[in-house]
C-alpha cells in the first residue's frame, strides 16, 4: 500500500560550506517585524476530524485485538534523535526529559485544536483517566509510565494516552516509540535493544502504517538503527517520512543529505531546528523560519521541506490519505468479522433451562450422529468431511474387503512343500479301510480340506479386528464431533460408542469362528461353479495317467493341468509299486479339492462381506441410540441433567465473542457516524 504526499523537494546537490559560528548566529537572532508566526494550524482540519475521530474511536476500542490494522503514524528514532523536540513543537507541551530513554511505553498521542484558549490534557491507560494541566503532564506522565512499565528503566508493550486539545495543534494522532539504544545504561535490562526493536517492529510492520523516522542532522543517515528498521518494514520506502532535526547545529552537508535521498525516504524529508532551552514555541518557530531564511546553506533547501509548520501540514495530509484509503477495507472487516463472530455465536448450544429443552437437544444430538454414520458408513456421503479421507468409510471398507480377499487367496493358494499329490497320497494311505475298492474315502477329503482351512482361520479374526478398530475411530470421532459443546455428554457418548462396538466386535469373532468351524466339518456347496472346474481339471486325467506310466522315458516330467504346471516324475515309481490305482484316487481327491476350495475362498470373502454390512446396519439403525441412551442414564452417566451444565470452555467462548461482537457494533456505529458526519460536512 502506498500512500504519496505532494512534495517540492529540489534534488540540487549543493557544495557550499559555511563555518558554525554563522550558524549559531542565525540560531539566536529573532526578528519578531519580519517573520510573523507560521500558523500549525491546517486547512486539512475540519474536513478530516470527524475522519481521525474515529480512527482514535476505534482504537480506544481496541479493535485492533481483532486484527483489524489502523492507519498509525508511528514516531522512531535513536536514542537523542531529537524525537521528543520534534513532538513537543507538533503538540507545544512538554514531555518528560531524562538521561537514557525517556519514552518508555507506547505513548499514543491525540492531538486536536479546539477553539478554547485554555488548553486541555488528560491521560488514558488501565481503563482510568487522568485529567492533567501543561505544568504537571511531565510528572504524570512519568508516574503514568511507572505505573504500566514499573519503577526503573524497563520498557512495557502497553500503550499510554495523552489527549491533548489545544488551540493552534494540528489533528493528529501518532504513536511515539521508545528512542533505539545498543548498550544498555544502568539498571536498564540486558536485552533492552531486542526489546525495544520489537515494540518497533510489531508497530511498523502492518501496511497501514506511516513511519516517522526522526534523524540528527548531525548522523550519516546510512548507519542509523532506526533507517535499518524501517527499510526492513519498508522495503521501498513508500511509508516512510523523514525529519531532520538539529539543522541548525548540522548544516554542512544537509542539502545533499536531503537531495541524494541515499535510504530511499519516498515520502520525502523536512528539515527543522528544535527548541533551546526556555525559548517558547512561537519564539522557536520565529527562530526555525528566519533560520531556513537567512542562513547560506540552509537557505539552499526548499521552503516545502524546512520547518516545524510544513511538517504539521504534511503529516496531515499523509494521515488523512492513508485514512481515506484505509477505511473502506476497515469498514469491510468489520462488517466480515462482526458476521463471523454472530455466526460462531448462533452456531454455539443455547443455554437450556429445562429438562424438557436438554432432552430436545440430546434427541436432536442422537438424531444427527445416526444421520452423520448413514452417510459415511453405508451411503458413501462425504460432505461432513471432505477432506478426511478417513472418513471416507464405504470407500475404505471397500480396500479393506478386498485387502482381505486378496491376502486370502494368496496364503490359501500355497501348496505345502511336499512334491505334487504325495500329501494326498499318504493321506490315502492312511484312510484305508476294508471295503471295496476304488472309493474315493470321504474321511481323507476332510482331512485335507481341514488342513486347508487351519491355514487361513486366522485371517477372518484378524479382519474382524481390524474392521471394528476403524469403525470405532469413524463412531468416535462423529460422536465427539456432535456433542463438543457438552464436554460432560461427550464423556459418556464417547464410552457408550466404545461399549457398543467391544460388544460387536465379540458378535463377529463368535459369527467368524462358526463360520471356519463350519468350512471345517462338511464338504457341501450347491455351486454349480464346482462341477465345471472340477469337470475341466479332470478331463486331464488321462493325459496325466500316461505322463506316470511305466513306458515313461519318452513322456515329459512336467505337464500343464489347467493354470497349474507340475512335475510328476517322481510319481511313475508308485505307479509302477501299485499299477496307479492310489495315484489316480490322490489325482481325483486333489482335483475336487482344487475346485471346492474356490468356492471355500469365495464363500469366506462373501460371507465376511454380508455379516459386515449387516452389523454396520444394525449398529447405526438400531444398537447406537440404544446403547448411548442407556449410558446416559445410568448412574455414573450422570443424567440429562448434566446438559443443563455450560462447560467452562463453551462459557469462555461465549463469553469471548460476545465482548468481540459488542466492540464490533460499537466499532461499526462509530464508522457509521463519522459518515454521517462527512456527509453532513459536504453538504
Amino acid at each position: 500500500m502506498a500512500f504519496k504526499a505532494d512534495t517540492k523537494s529540489s534534488r540540487t546537490h549543493s557544495h557550499i560550506r559555511h563555518s558554525s559560528s554563522d550558524s549559531d548566529e542565525y540560531s539566536s537572532t529573532v526578528d519578531d517585524a519580519t517573520h510573523p508566526h507560521p500558523p500549525l494550524i491546517s486547512t486539512y482540519n475540519d474536513r478530516i476530524r470527524p475522519l481521525l475521530n474515529c480512527i482514535d474511536r476505534l482504537r480506544q476500542l481496541k479493535v485492533m485485538q481483532e486484527g483489524i490494522q489502523l492507519p498509525t503514524i508511528v514516531v522512531v528514532g535513536d536514542q537523542s534523535s531529537g524525537k521528543s523536540s520534534v513532538l513537543e513543537s507538533l503538540a507545544q507541551i512538554s514531555l518528560p526529559r531524562a538521561q537514557g530513554i525517556c519514552t518508555r511505553v507506547p505513548l499514543i498521542m491525540r492531538l486536536q485544536h479546539h477553539l478554547d484558549p485554555r488548553p486541555q490534557l488528560h491521560l488514558e491507560y488501565h481503563d482510568k483517566t487522568i485529567v492533567t494541566d501543561e505544568s504537571r503532564i511531565e510528572e504524570d506522565i512519568i508516574t503514568a509510565t511507572d505505573e504500566i512499565a514499573g519503577h526503573g528503566k524497563g520498557i512495557s508493550h502497553t500503550p499510554l494516552t495523552l489527549i491533548v486539545k489545544k488551540k493552534g495543534v494540528p489533528d493528529l494522532t501518532m504513536v511515539d516509540l521508545p528512542g533505539i539504544t545498543r548498550v544498555p545504561v544502568h539498571g536498564q535490562p540486558e536485552d533492552i535493544y531486542e526489546q525495544i526493536a520489537a515494540i518497533i517492529n510489531e508497530y511498523i510492520a502492518p501496511e497501514e502504517t506511516i513511519i516517522l523516522n526522526v534523524l540528527s542532522a548531525s548522523v550519516d543517515f546510512t548507519t542509523c538503527e532506526s533507517i535499518r528498521m524501517s527499510q526492513r518494514a519498508d522495503v521501498k520506502g513508500v511509508r516512510t517520512l523523514a525529519v531532520v532535526t538539529k539543522a541548525d547545529r548540522n548544516p554542512e552537508g544537509l542539502l545533499e543529505k536531503v537531495t541524494a535521498d541515499d535510504v530511499n525516504i519516498g515520502l520525502g524529508y523536512i528539515c527543522v531546528r528544535n527548541r533551546v532551552g526556555n525559548e517558547t514555541y512561537e519564539e522557536a518557530r520565529i527562530k526555525e523560519a528566519k533560520l531556513f531564511e537567512s542562513h547560506p546553506l540552509l537557505r539552499m533547501v526548499d521552503k516545502s521541506m524546512v520547518g516545524i509548520p510544513v511538517l504539521a501540514e504534511k503529516l496531515v495530509e499523509i494521515q488523512s490519505s492513508i485514512i481515506s484509503k484505509c477505511l473502506p477495507n476497515i469498514v469491510k472487516k468489520i462488517n466480515d468479522k462482526l458476521t463471523g463472530y454472530v455466526g460462531e455465536l448462533n452456531k454455539l448450544p443455547r443455554k437450556m433451562a429445562s429438562v424438557a429443552e436438554a432432552m430436545t437437544a440430546f434427541m436432536r444430538i442422537i438424531g444427527s450422529v445416526k444421520e452423520s454414520l448413514r452417510k459415511v458408513l453405508i451411503r458413501g456421503e462425504f460432505d461432513e468431511y471432505p477432506d478426511d479421507k478417513s472418513m471416507h468409510c464405504t470407500a475404505r471398507l471397500s480396500e479393506m474387503l478386498n485387502e482381505y480377499s486378496v491376502n486370502l487367496q494368496l496364503t490359501g493358494g500355497i501348496e505345502r512343500k511336499e512334491l505334487f499329490l504325495m500329501e494326498e497320497i499318504k493321506v490315502l494311505e492312511e484312510a484305508k479301510g476294508i471295503g471295496l475298492p476304488n472309493f474315493l474315502p470321504r474321511t481323507a477329503f476332510l482331512t485335507v480340506l481341514n488342513r486347508k482351512v487351519n491355514g487361513v482361520s486366522g485371517m477372518p479374526l484378524e479382519f474382524v479386528g481390524n474392521l471394528w478398530r476403524y469403525i470405532e475411530e469413524v463412531v468416535t470421532k462423529v460422536l465427539i464431533s456432535h456433542s463438543e459443546n457438552y464436554p460432560p455428554l461427550q464423556a459418556s457418548m464417547k464410552r457408550a460408542g466404545q461399549s457398543l462396538i467391544a460388544k460387536m466386535k465379540d458378535v463377529s469373532v463368535t459369527r467368524v469362528m462358526e463360520m471356519v468351524e463350519m468350512e471345517k466339518i462338511t464338504d457341501y456347496t450347491c455351486n454349480p461353479e464346482y462341477t465345471v472346474i472340477w469337470g475341466k481339471l479332470m478331463s486331464h486325467q488321462k493325459a496325466f495317467m500316461e505322463a506316470v506310466t511305466t513306458d515313461h522315458h519318452s513322456k515329459p516330467a512336467e505337464i500343464e493341468i489347467e493354470w497349474l504346471k507340475v512335475e510328476v516324475g517322481h510319481l511313475r515309481r508308485r505307479y509302477d509299486d501299485d499299477g496307479g490305482e492310489v495315484v489316480g484316487q490322490a489325482f481325483d481327491m486333489k482335483m475336487r479339492m482344487m475346485a471346492y476350495w474356490k468356492i471355500v475362498m469365495g464363500r469366506m470373502v462373501d460371507c465376511m462381506a454380508l455379516h459386515m454390512l449387516y452389523s454396520i446396519q444394525n449398529l447405526v439403525n438400531q444398537e447406537m441410540e440404544f446403547e448411548v441412551v442407556k449410558e446416559i442414564m445410568t448412574p455414573h452417566g450422570g443424567g440429562i441433567e448434566r446438559m443443563l451444565e455450560e462447560s467452562p470452555v463453551v462459557a469462555g467462548k461465549r463469553e469471548k465473542l460476545n465482548r468481540s461482537v459488542k466492540l464490533l457494533r460499537e466499532s461499526k456505529d462509530s464508522v457509521t457516524n463519522m459518515m454521517d458526519q462527512v456527509a453532513a460536512y459536504g453538504d
